[in-house]
């Protein structure tokens, strides 16, 4: 496929392995996660008395020397160990695009907990001299057991049809339920023109503005479920730690979280396609989330879920075939639409916004997400420019 007219989706399936399948997947989980913090002190180590650096290859490299030494080793897929020396480089690469940012907290990889390992990865699914399905990840019995190296074939809910070529097969466990999650090279199918362009202007108080005057109500579900987190919080606190109640009492807590995350997603991702299917340009501000969080709405913002959110507009964007434009957000809330006149005292309130200049009123977030629109489109680009183009 050409990538340039294909875009990786990936499709999580919920999965229900037996108990010795469940067993040996704790195990790999096991497994991963100590070959991971081995490998992470091995380099700290010969950087620190060689000042060598390792890479993931040369770490690979050491895996048939390991699995001879450490027979345990041999219960889990050559490509899920490798890909955990794979996951540790990105981290390093990670840290140092940071630190070549600026950034005054690089956060340089660190030892996982087991409360901090979810997930194994196999990287291969698709022959593609065959144009098949390898041995990982394939479907069996009318699509109700996928074959999983290692651990067997396991039940699966194939709730919606696999899409494209599959490229990678991750075995996630969220809580206490299993599941996997297939990345596919999925052929782009773009929409219609419509010929409408909206600016979009997201808040606290409203989830978003559109600039044609649309207001998409902010559900707030962190605040929804903070009732009962404190109680659950509360009780787990009580429980003596290492005892199995304070074992149920961190799930019933994390579950909690869990659901928030889902009705969180579920709805950025219906939000997302309702802009996409109507207007061929979208455009919002490109905010620095990670810096609002300091503030003292740091709880709002982040229920609000905005980075999630833009993300996904941008991925469903591009397999549509739109249009996704950041544009800088200064003064879009200051700025009259009308004459262009920026200042302060135009805002007088939360929602009213009135221009001392030439007078023009209007709702505040409107005015806002129109000045956003506008920075977007070729008339508006010597106002303030465009910043980034996602597709």
């Amino acid at each position: 496929m050409d990538k340039t007219t294909t875009s990786v989706k990936t499709f999580k399936y919920r999965l229900y392995p037996t108990k010795t399948q469940e067993a040996a997947m704790y195990e790999t989980l096991r497994l991963t996660r100590t070959l991971y913090n081995a490998a992470l002190e091995q380099r700290r180590e010969a950087y620190r008395k060689q000042g060598k650096t390792l890479s993931a290859y040369m770490q690979q490299a050491e895996l048939t020397a390991l699995r001879e030494a450490c027979p345990e080793f041999g219960s889990v897929y050559s490509h899920v160990l490798q890909d955990v020396f794979d996951r540790l480089d990105k981290a390093y690469k990670s840290f140092f695009s940071r630190v070549k940012g600026g950034a005054q907290k690089a956060g340089f990889p660190r030892f996982k907990p087991h409360q901090r390992w979810n997930s194994f990865r196999y990287k291969q699914c698709w022959d593609n001299k065959r144009d098949s399905w390898t041995t990982c990840g394939k479907p069996l019995d009318a699509g109700k057991r996928i074959s999983v190296p290692k651990i067997g074939n396991v039940k699966i809910k194939l709730h919606r049809p696999l899409a494209g070529k599959p490229k990678s097969l991750q075995i996630v466990l969220d809580v206490d339920t299993w599941y996997a999650v297939y990345a596919c090279e999925v052929p782009n199918t773009a929409l219609p023109a419509t010929g409408s362009s909206v600016g979009v202007d997201v808040g606290i108080t409203w989830f978003a503005i559109t600039s044609d005057g649309e207001f998409v109500e902010n559900p707030r579900y962190l605040r929804a479920g903070l009732k009962k987190l404190r109680v659950q919080q509360r009780t787990q606190a009580r429980r003596k730690k290492s005892g199995n109640r304070r074992r149920k009492a961190v799930q019933l807590v994390a579950k909690t979280h869990r659901k928030i995350r889902r009705q969180r997603l579920d709805f950025h991702h219906k939000t997302a396609r309702t802009l996409v299917n109507t207007h061929d340009l979208i455009a919002h501000e490109a905010l620095q989330v990670s810096n609002m969080v300091k503030s003292n709405l740091a709880r709002s913002i982040s229920d609000v879920g905005w980075a999630s959110f833009f993300s996904l507009l941008a991925l469903k964007a591009e397999s549509a075939g739109r249009r996704v434009i950041a544009v800088d957000p200064r003064f879009t809330s200051q700025r009259c639409y009308a004459c262009g006149h920026t200042g302060k005292e135009n805002r007088m309130s939360q929602s009213k916004f009135q221009c001392v200049q030439c007078g023009h009123t209007a709702n505040a977030d409107i005015n806002a997400a129109q000045n956003i629109l506008a920075r977007a489109l070729p008339s508006g680009v010597n106002d303030s420019g465009v910043t980034h183009v996602v597709a």
